[in-house]
């Protein structure tokens, strides 16, 4: 059974910074992502994270969030700092396995949510 279960949300003030976590349980994934969305939104990407530990940002996270992971564990982290109140979204985790068409979404930036089968029910980041 496949399982993503996000944590570390919640409500923080403009500057200041959060750490979210994904844990992955039921299967080993290769590629990650970090995704967004708030009300009346769509989905969009946050960043991503391959098997090889490559990773790539939206534009407008770049230099203030971070995202890595711990294969051992099977978790996934988003550590975000200068927050802004533009950043205030459910925040979802998503994982596949990896194959040549996703490398290639990889390289040309943060794939779309269609890419990815696996999801986490999201959490909520605040920003005020």
């Amino acid at each position: 059974h496949v399982q993503l279960v996000e944590s570390g949300g919640g409500s923080a003030l403009a500057g200041g910074s959060v750490r979210l976590s994904c844990a992955a349980s039921g299967y080993t994934f290769n590629t990650y992502g970090w995704f967004r969305q708030a009300p009346g939104q769509e989905r969009e990407g946050v960043a991503a994270i391959d098997s090889d530990g490559s990773t790539t940002y939206a534009d407008s996270v770049k230099g203030r969030f971070t995202i890595s992971r711990d294969n051992a564990n099977n978790t996934l982290w988003l550590e975000m700092s200068s927050l802004k109140e533009d950043d205030s979204a459910t925040y979802y985790c998503a994982a596949e396995t990896s194959s040549p068409l996703l490398t290639a979404l990889l390289a040309l930036g943060i794939p779309s949510p269609g890419a990815f089968t696996n999801w986490g029910r999201g959490t909520q980041v605040t920003v005020s």
